[in-house]
């Protein structure tokens, strides 16, 4: 497995989105027959062909033909569908939309043009990465540097500056003017012209964009009937997330002990049977699918399969990656991939999708709004708390153990920490299937 380095990424995010953004501003300038710069922020960079570009690099290097087309097909089309929700939660609204198109999710992707993107990606990986690193090992690498930290500064600038000035926030100037001041008129005028240009921009590069309401209903509903964590808001998610990951490490631990006969521990933390991974999967999977939990449990259980498995691979690539270390080996199991998923377990991510909206969430969901509110908040942000230490000290317990299999001694003191309360015995009893990696 490649280990990019983060400058070989943050290049190949600004070359992807770059090309996607030509991609897109020629295809909407030929459509509209006049110019439309199609990318979210005002550079000529679309960010989500970036993102996308580096999701795919970094997590299906080892695959090929058609499982790499696939894999590439499921994590751009969940992409596209994540930055649709989140422009119109941020915008309230809507600027693309597929519900014309046969077999759209959602308005916010089709399978069309899914297929479309997991050809892109199949070519990025099987040919486009090569072609770009190469360019980079060839050009001067002091130009090179400074290039890339001008494009990140410019890049972050970019970025927040379109997402406040579209959220309007440049119309709100005028209260701050001083009534003496020159100065601040002549801001807020020019804080209205670039709005003015940003928004102007957007409209025209997404003509179809359509203004949404739905999204201050929750909110609405929630301060009415003053219930904790009402729908799917975000304390609700946060607790989901511990119960998924606590659910999620018990569940394991007693498969473990039916299938294997011993008892061992399947936490993904030093302190605590929480499993991330369930958590992530409840959490996000609820965030995704909630408006669609009472659909029928073939769909249920066929987006649960193909997500389910997409996530799982990428997680086990993730922590390869970063800890150098395999938590879970199904090369034994038939109809594997490469060991990192299998199509069984796919399916019991399937089930466990059914099983979670049609049977596990009602109660949970209500168990959860019956919290007082404000000993609901407090709870909830003490667990927050608690789980970013908790995977903080994780991380470096993990990071230390590989240290110490590669033979590194401990030359800083947070290094002689995980030494002294995290050696290799006690972190092989909170990770018993882990192997390490070359």
């Amino acid at each position: 497995m490649i280990h990019f380095t983060v400058y070989d990424l943050l290049w190949m995010f600004f070359i992807y989105s770059f090309l996607g953004w030509l991609f897109e501003t020629v295809s909407a300038s030929l459509k509209q027959k006049k110019f439309a710069n199609r990318g979210l922020v005002n550079g000529p960079f679309c960010v989500l062909y970036g993102i996308t570009a580096v999701i795919i690099t970094v997590g299906l290097q080892e695959l090929t033909g058609i499982w790499l087309f696939l894999f590439a097909m499921i994590y751009a089309t969940v992409v596209e569908w994540i930055a649709g929700h989140l422009i119109e939660l941020a915008f309230k609204e809507r600027w693309w939309d597929y519900s014309n198109v046969k077999w759209n999710f959602d308005g916010y992707v089709c399978v069309p043009v899914s297929v479309f993107w997991g050809f892109l990606g199949y070519v990025i990986v099987k040919w486009g990465n090569k072609i770009t690193l190469k360019i980079l090992t060839i050009l001067p690498e002091l130009l090179m540097n400074v290039t890339l930290l001008v494009l990140v500064g410019v890049m972050i600038v970019d970025i927040l500056a379109s997402y406040l000035l579209l959220k309007g926030k440049s119309k709100n100037l005028k209260k701050w003017e001083s009534a003496n001041d020159k100065i601040d008129s002549v801001r807020v005028k020019l804080g209205t012209l670039i709005y003015n240009f940003v928004d102007g921009r957007i409209h025209k590069a997404y003509p179809k964009a359509q203004k949404t309401e739905n999204i201050k209903v929750q909110s609405k509903e929630e301060s009415e009937t003053k219930v904790f964590a009402y729908g799917c808001s975000f304390y609700k998610i946060v607790l989901l997330f511990f119960i998924g990951a606590f659910l999620g490490d018990i569940t394991e631990t007693i498969f473990c002990r039916i299938t294997e006969g011993v008892w061992m521990s399947r936490s993904s933390v030093v302190w605590g049977p929480f499993s991330i991974v369930w958590g992530l999967a409840i959490a996000v999977v609820t965030q995704m699918l909630y408006k669609y939990k009472d659909k029928s449990d073939s769909f249920l259980f066929a987006v649960g399969t193909l997500l389910g498995g997409a996530y799982e691979y990428l997680c086990s690539v993730f922590t390869e990656i970063v800890f150098g270390k395999v938590f879970w080996d199904y090369s034994d199991i038939p109809f594997n991939l490469g060991g990192r998923i299998n199509l069984l377990y796919c399916f019991f991510w399937g089930i466990a999708a059914v099983v979670w909206f049609k049977k596990l969430y009602p109660y949970i969901s209500r168990a959860i709004e019956l919290l007082p509110m404000l000993w609901g908040k407090i709870v909830t942000w003490i667990l927050i708390i608690f789980m970013v230490i908790n995977c903080g000290v994780s991380s470096l317990a993990l990071i230390r153990y590989d240290e110490r299999d590669k033979g590194i001694s401990a030359t800083s003191q947070w290094q002689k920490v995980m030494d002294s309360h995290f050696d290799d015995g006690r972190m092989e009893r909170i990770y018993p299937k882990a192997k390490s990696t070359k």
